[in-house]
């Protein structure tokens, strides 16, 4: 019985290419109540790696946060797989704006705490007490109401490149500190004011409209499968489009494009663009933003110091990490004295 991936991301990628086929690159999420959260992982790795599936899902006693790359052919039998089990059977799936072949290269099944790091006790408040979902049509009504406090549940690196106008954009690190922050500066306007949320596929806004109705607030709403399914709405049924940029996603592309604006620049140069990159520097990952000039000139590094150390020698490389704690360091957000253009 495999429980594990047997190929690397390189060779997963070769066989992509190879065959040729369409993939399409989707996310779902469902709060539910799972009991042995071990035993369900190993059932979808299972059935998913049968159907070549990939992706990063995690599975917990909350309920699943999946996304996943599945082979466009093998899609039904996907479907099938997920209705056959009783808490996701016609679960919403957010399928991608923008396909990529090689958006995930592994399968990664894991089992966590939380299908979000909110740092909530959810014993204290009734999770299932959520705010209202609405659809994009009606997402568009309510924050053009001068009563309505639209607000962004992402975090900084994701409202840069893209947001709805005239929403709040928290400056935060993680999704749990944002819950604080907003609840503080909105404090006046629990009772007269709608509070409307987004964030990239719902899920962050299910937990959150939920820990705001206990909070105290009496009129909230949420865009409900976020971002990726209102620009999936507006486009079938000719909406207005009110976001602005990018949705960032996490996967290989890092991001889709929803309109044609371009609202962030270049952490290195100050250009307008959008495109996140993670340093090439093994030691570094640092995730910024890079144009393509500044990328040809620094070899897609964030600095001039991660740049001579990404052109050393492999082994090189190696022996200068060795020892070093950089953990805290790695696969930080958009967060670096390096970048002089970050706003």
């Amino acid at each position: 019985m495999q429980l594990y991936n047997t190929l690397s991301a390189k060779e997963r990628a070769a066989l992509i290419k190879e065959a040729g086929q369409e993939r399409l690159t989707i996310s779902f999420y469902k709060y539910a109540h799972i009991g042995n959260p071990s035993i369900f992982r190993n059932h979808l790795f299972i059935h998913w790696n049968e159907l070549e599936v990939l992706g990063r899902i995690y599975v917990a006693h909350e309920g699943i946060n999946a996304q996943l790359s599945v082979p466009a052919e093998n899609f039904e039998a996907f479907k099938k797989h997920l209705d056959s089990i009783s808490f996701l059977e016609h679960v919403r799936l957010n399928i991608a704006i923008e396909q990529d072949n090689l958006s995930f290269l592994k399968l990664k099944v894991k089992v966590r705490t939380k299908i979000v790091a909110d740092g909530l006790n959810d014993a204290t408040f009734d999770v299932t007490d959520k705010g209202i979902h609405v659809d994009a049509e009606t997402f568009n009504e309510l924050i053009e109401d001068p009563e309505t406090i639209l607000v962004d549940m992402r975090n900084h690196y994701e409202s840069e490149i893209g947001h709805f106008k005239n929403a709040v954009t928290p400056d935060v690190d993680t999704f749990r500190d944002s819950l604080d922050i907003i609840e503080q500066d909105l404090k006046n306007h629990k009772e007269d004011k709608k509070l409307v949320m987004y964030c990239t596929g719902g899920i962050r806004c299910e937990k959150a409209s939920a820990y705001y109705k206990h909070k105290g607030f009496k009129q909230v709403y949420q865009l409900e499968g976020g971002i990726i399914e209102y620009a999936r709405q507006v486009e079938q049924k000719k909406l207005e489009n009110k976001f602005r940029g990018k949705n960032f996603v996490f996967d290989h592309r890092r991001g889709e494009r929803i309109s044609e604006d371009i609202i962030a620049q270049c952490h290195q140069c100050g250009k307008p663009c959008d495109t996140h990159e993670n340093c090439a520097n093994e030691a570094c990952h640092l995730l910024f933003i890079q144009c393509e000039d500044c990328a040809k000139k620094m070899d897609n590094c964030c600095s001039t110091e991660c740049q001579e150390v990404h052109n050393l020698p492999w082994e090189e490389q190696k022996r200068l990490r060795k020892g070093k704690v950089v953990s805290n360091k790695i696969f930080k957000k958009g967060r670096s004295v390096v970048l002089k253009y970050k706003k």
